[in-house]
């Protein structure tokens, strides 16, 4: 099953991706960046740094689709895609019009192939920040083209508002037990 679980700011998705995913081992893949200068960002990597079980192997990295590819049946988590594209997009200059096109369709075609329980968490479009400026409408503009491709390569979609979870495609939880 891949689910894709997305969410505002602070909106609690990372958390109910983390309680959601069922499985003895579970690689959570990190995509966000660590910076000692920025005491804040360190107390939330901290946050969830601590949230995950002991038993979880954690890879930080922004090459999501090779470590996809490199172990296909692992339960995986992936948090979060916002960053993951930042960092494609800081490395393919495409805040000032170099494409990501080429990522994209790497990360795509990873995730359909990915054979084991996969759950990916990214901001929703609309539900975040973004300023009013041509690189803040590129990203928004990229991460909703992106969520929606995902979307499409997932068997679930959930919308996670104030914690709570809203299934938007596929079966609801009760449904899965029946």
């Amino acid at each position: 099953m891949r689910v894709l679980v997305l969410g505002g700011i602070r909106s609690g998705k990372s958390h109910w991706a983390e309680t959601d995913i069922d499985a003895p081992a579970v690689r959570y893949v990190a995509t966000g960046r660590t910076d000692s200068t920025d005491p804040e960002w360190s107390r939330r990597v901290h946050a969830h740094r601590s949230r995950r079980p002991a038993h979880w192997s954690t890879v930080e990295t922004a090459d999501v689709a090779t470590e996809l590819r490199t172990d296909t049946r692992t339960a995986t988590l992936v948090d979060d895609i916002g960053g993951w594209l930042t960092a494609i997009m800081d490395r393919r200059d495409a805040w000032t019009g170099g494409s990501v096109d080429a990522d994209i369709d790497e990360l795509c075609s990873a995730v359909g192939g990915f054979a084991g329980e996969l759950s990916l968490v990214s901001p929703e479009v609309g539900l975040t920040v973004v300023p009013a400026t041509a690189g803040g409408r590129r990203f928004a503009d990229e991460l909703g083209t992106l969520n929606q491709r995902l979307a499409a390569l997932c068997d679930r979609v959930v919308l996670v508002v104030a914690g709570q979870p809203l299934v938007v495609k596929g079966p609801r939880a009760h449904e899965e037990q029946i």
